[in-house]
């Protein structure tokens, strides 16, 4: 039975949590400790109340999750808030959260993770988001229709296309959650064609309006990829079980 304290240690370390700039509320690192041993962990995307209840029913105890316990910042601990944190205390339940250090991993990410299931081989680093590139881009001419059914083959699921760019890519870049809004900063790093999870709705007529092609593929499809290897990985080497907890939005 692994103690707590080396896993953090191990995940900190591979995560390079210190270093990786981040939004404030992201909380990178352990948010809530347990008594100091693990059996069983689970991942998922996010930390909320019904994941946190079939993680304590499947008998894990350490949840990794990409969005953690507090993104809407300094609140008052009551309702859900004061659920979610109830039913993990009573249950001896840790929750460790990464965003961008999961975001940007080379081997572990998101984006390279999507990347490489999409079979991008030659990646860039792409993309500045607090200090460092979070995205991965990649020089490949593909038609778009390709491109489309890769997409929807790595996501398990359809995407949107705002088709304003050429029929045949040339440059292609990847930012996994929701970086639709940026589509102006990804064309002017020089690509023709940019995937991420989604965008607000001006999104779609400026990719139009820029000559880009924007895909859609969802914020929670394109962020499972990092959470189950970050688990698989702590798993392998901590030798306990691990599972995904599935619990997508949709959107």
């Amino acid at each position: 039975m692994p103690a707590l304290a080396p896993i953090v240690t191990w995940l900190d370390r591979t995560l390079r949590t210190a270093e990786i700039g981040d939004y404030a509320a992201a909380l990178n690192g352990l948010q809530l400790a347990n008594s100091g041993n693990v059996t069983r962990i689970a991942a998922a995307v996010d930390a909320c109340e019904a994941v946190i209840a079939e993680a304590v029913a499947h008998g894990a105890d350490l949840l990794l999750v990409h969005h953690g316990l507090f993104w809407a910042g300094a609140q008052p601990i009551t309702g859900a808030h004061f659920r979610k944190l109830r039913t993990a205390l009573a249950h001896d339940l840790a929750i460790y959260s990464s965003h961008l250090p999961l975001d940007l991993h080379p081997t572990l990410g998101n984006s390279a993770l999507l990347s490489r299931a999409l079979g991008f081989k030659k990646l860039e680093p792409f993309f500045s988001a607090k200090g460092q590139p979070i995205g991965f881009k990649t020089r490949l001419s593909l038609p778009l229709a390709e491109l489309a059914a890769r997409l929807e083959r790595a996501l398990g699921g359809s995407a949107h296309l705002a088709p304003g760019g050429p029929a045949k890519t040339k440059v292609i870049g990847v930012v996994t959650g929701g970086a639709g809004g940026e589509i102006a900063r990804a064309v002017a790093e020089g690509v023709d064609t940019f995937i991420t999870g989604e965008g607000p709705h001006h999104s779609y007529t400026l990719a139009e309006e820029l000559g880009a092609n924007l895909f859609y593929g969802g914020h929670y499809a394109t962020e499972t990829f990092g959470v189950k290897a970050l688990a698989a990985a702590a798993a392998q080497r901590f030798r306990v079980p691990w599972e995904f907890i599935d619990h997508p939005t949709g959107l």
